[in-house]
């Protein structure tokens, strides 16, 4: 049932919103250039890796040393404002029809994460991850990393069709009034460096 919902749902917002990607698929271009997309491999379900897609939101500014710049330098107001609104997300829709994620789960990290994870963190990885999730829609990126596992880990424990509408609900709200964009003292989000913590809670 949820993966008939996350392909019927994502097939008619992708045609919906065709036009709106158009444009800002236009701007991202004159702003900051080619790649138009951005792709990144993540751990998908029971960790399989599969290609992210993002609009791109940074240059590729290096320095003298050929190293990228710090995210805060490449970042631009352009990017700002597609983070801020969720923008920067609606190719991942794409991912959806594919079957890579759902509308609704834990958020796919980074791959160099994997080994750093707990045996309850790893959980996460039971499900298919999610354009939006839990811990999206209780705080977002003002979390902190243990914060966000719990979030993610009881919501692979307690997952229905009732808290996905719950969550998809929240998450238009939250996108609107521009809440949790940024950890704060940050540009981005901090690495996780790994975590010793016990794990639990997250009750709605």
């Amino acid at each position: 049932m949820k993966r008939l919902f996350d392909l019927a749902i994502s097939i008619i917002l992708f045609a919906f919103l065709s036009p709106i990607f158009i444009v800002i698929a236009l701007l991202v271009k004159k702003k900051l250039g080619s790649p138009i997309i951005f792709k990144q491999e993540r751990p998908g379900l029971n960790g399989e890796r599969f290609s992210l897609y993002k609009f791109r939101t940074m240059t590729d500014e290096k320095n003298d040393q050929g190293q990228l710049l710090p995210d805060y330098i490449r970042i631009t107001s352009f990017g700002s404002f597609l983070r801020k609104y969720s923008l920067d997300e609606y190719p991942q829709l794409w991912n959806v029809i594919k079957g890579d994620l759902s509308l609704v789960g834990p958020r796919p990290l980074l791959i160099e994460y994997l080994p750093l994870y707990t045996k309850e963190q790893s959980l996460r990885h039971n499900v298919r991850p999610g354009i939006t999730g839990w811990a999206q829609v209780n705080g977002r990126n003002t979390l902190s990393w243990d914060e966000k596992f719990k979030l993610d880990v009881w919501y692979v424990k307690n997952q229905s069709f009732f808290l996905d509408m719950k969550i998809l609900f929240l998450t238009i709200y939250i996108v609107i009034i521009s809440e949790g964009i940024n950890q704060p003292g940050n540009a981005t989000v901090e690495s996780f460096k790994g975590s010793n913590s016990t794990m639990g809670g997250g009750n709605p």
